[in-house]
């Protein structure tokens, strides 16, 4: 028996069974430099495979949301001229060329900071690995041979080959390569896949038939476990599906505590299909869309039509309530087609709602877009790293004068919108007794707040132990924004992942806190948690956290 081990985990599940290996299609370009009298031949070989590819997408773009944003890199204009530039000028053969184009734009989104962005690698990747396909004439495997209950183990999955999966056979998959942000991770998570990714060693652990048992949870893996610990993972996993089906009960009812107080359970989401998902797991809203992904998926500055299609569909798909907040770029997120400066430290650098104020057309055409779209479902705009009075006023002022234009050109769109704004810098909680008299909401975003804080990188591998939202300044920050909000008479949410975190709910129920948002996959915990937990305890023990001095009295009261 061996053990395996994944170090981050984005899914559940536990499962047993015999391994299926993906053979890997030979997709390595081949052939030379081509004479000159066969480079338009050439270009146009590529650009009949373009069509070729675009019609693929369009089709598989009906059913999955992520296809949508492959058809955009597919014609994205940055490809097609780096390609044929490369058969043009340096006489490479369309396959030469287009691996030469994917490499140069794939490496950079790896070069970003943002783990997601990182992860868009990938689906550059699996754009050009559908090019190259057509262009070699070769298929890529279907999966159609698996005929019985299997674990899929590959070197690397892309969202193409995930939305091939039978799910009938294929109970869970386990990748060496890839991460935990990609898209892969993400459909899997949001289909119910058990998955684990980035598994070093996996494929020379391994061959078809071989038993596994694999714990999408906890990363862990035993390669032909014995008798014992077989017996027990399959024990595992039976309790587990009962558990997921009492969830699935749980999450179609209110997230109400044993003595009547209830909140709201809501979903962070990045696009249509995470909308889509969020829907399925019976959240009561989305407290958070990042628009940014819709800007950085693009190849351009996405236009007033463009964005108000996205945010159309997403508003008639959760008509509840849908918190979009405005662009949040800088930092580690940064766009293909924009050229920022370079800057010592981005993260206090130029950044959200500095370059909305700087970029009045490019924060009117966002804004002119969700004041449509608001015409379909109830939206709420959300402003991001607000630190002052001035900076709320400003942005409230441009968001009037987009509300005159529409209204001067007869557009129609819910005059009575909601503007509020994120606390993620110490100034917004020190000024949270002033802002909550701008704001029409709060939401708490304790991944910057934490950061900024305690002035630790989350992302410096030396000092990340020390970034812990437990921290008696961090908790002490989040009750004063609460208390700030409810004194105003606003709502006060938190959309930071600290919101999924089972012990902290205990407290932020207890503080008060009216909405709790995170990642759909983790929403029928959250509200399992909170029907099981009395307002009057949690608020007991908010109480204590408030005298606590360090995280290990902290986590003492928690138990």
């Amino acid at each position: 028996m061996k053990r395996l081990y994944a170090p981050k985990t984005a899914s559940r599940g536990i499962v047993t069974g015999k391994v299926y290996v993906k053979q890997e299609v030979n997709l390595e370009p081949c052939g030379d430099k081509i004479p000159e009298e066969l480079v338009q031949a050439e270009v146009n070989r590529f650009l009949k495979t373009k069509e070729e590819v675009k019609a693929e997408l369009e089709v598989l773009a009906e059913k999955n949301e992520i296809f949508g944003a492959h058809l955009m890199m597919a014609d994205d204009f940055t490809l097609e001229e780096g390609v044929v530039s490369k058969i043009r000028v340096e006489y490479l053969n369309a396959e030469l060329a287009l691996s030469q184009t994917v490499e140069e734009i794939a490496a950079i989104f790896d070069m970003m900071d943002d783990a997601y962005m990182k992860e868009r690698a990938a689906d550059v990747k699996d754009v050009g690995k559908r090019f190259m396909a057509n262009l070699k004439g070769v298929q890529a495997g279907d999966f159609s041979d698996i005929q019985e209950p299997v674990i899929l183990v590959a070197r690397d999955l892309f969202p193409s080959d995930t939305a091939r999966l039978n799910l009938e056979y294929i109970k869970g998959f386990i990748t060496q390569e890839g991460g935990v942000t990609s898209h892969v991770s993400i459909m899997a998570k949001g289909i119910g896949l058990p998955a684990l990714v980035g598994v070093e060693g996996i494929l020379e652990a391994v061959d078809n038939g071989t038993l596994l048992c694999m714990d999408a949870s906890t990363g862990e893996i035993f390669v032909e476990p014995d008798e014992e610990t077989l017996a027990e993972y399959r024990t595992k996993q039976q309790e587990y599906e009962s558990w997921q089906k009492m969830l699935e009960q749980v999450s179609q009812l209110p997230a109400e505590t044993t003595d009547g107080r209830r909140v709201s359970i809501c979903g962070n989401v990045g696009n249509v299909e995470d909308v889509q998902n969020a829907v399925n797991h019976h959240v009561d809203g989305i407290g958070l869309f990042r628009s940014e992904f819709l800007y950085m998926e693009s190849s351009h500055f996405p236009t007033e039509e463009e964005q108000f299609e996205v945010y159309r569909k997403a508003a008639e798909l959760c008509p509840e309530e849908l918190t979009i907040r405005t662009l949040d770029i800088g930092g580690d997120k940064e766009l293909p087609y924009y050229e920022f400066d370079e800057e010592e430290n981005p993260f206090l650098g130029w950044r959200a709602i500095r370059i909305s104020l700087d970029m009045k057309e490019m924060f009117k055409t966002q804004l002119r877009a969700i004041l449509r779209a608001s015409a379909f479902g109830t939206i709420r705009i959300m402003f991001p790293m607000i630190i002052s009075v001035e900076e709320l006023r400003g942005a409230k002022a441009v968001l009037e004068e987009c509300k005159a234009e529409l209204a001067a050109e007869g557009i129609d769109f819910d005059a009575g919108i909601q503007a509020g704004m994120m606390i993620e810098t110490p100034a917004s909680v020190l000024m949270a007794e002033e802002l909550a008299e701008e704001a029409d909401f709060f939401s708490i975003g304790t991944n910057d707040l934490t950061q900024y804080l305690l002035a630790v990188d989350r992302g410096n591998k030396r000092i990340s132990g020390m970034y812990n939202s437990f921290h008696p300044a961090v908790l002490r920050a989040i009750a004063k924004v609460i208390r700030a909000g409810h004194a105003a008479g606003i709502k006060v949410g938190m959309c930071g992942e600290f919101a999924s975190d089972a012990k902290a709910s205990v407290l932020l129920l207890g503080m008060g806190l009216d909405e709790f948002s995170m990642s759909s996959g983790e929403a029928s915990n959250i509200r399992y948690t909170i029907r099981n937990l009395s307002y009057a305890r949690a608020q007991e023990k908010a109480g204590k956290v408030q005298t606590c001095r360090t995280i290990e009295e902290v986590m003492g009261i928690l138990g």
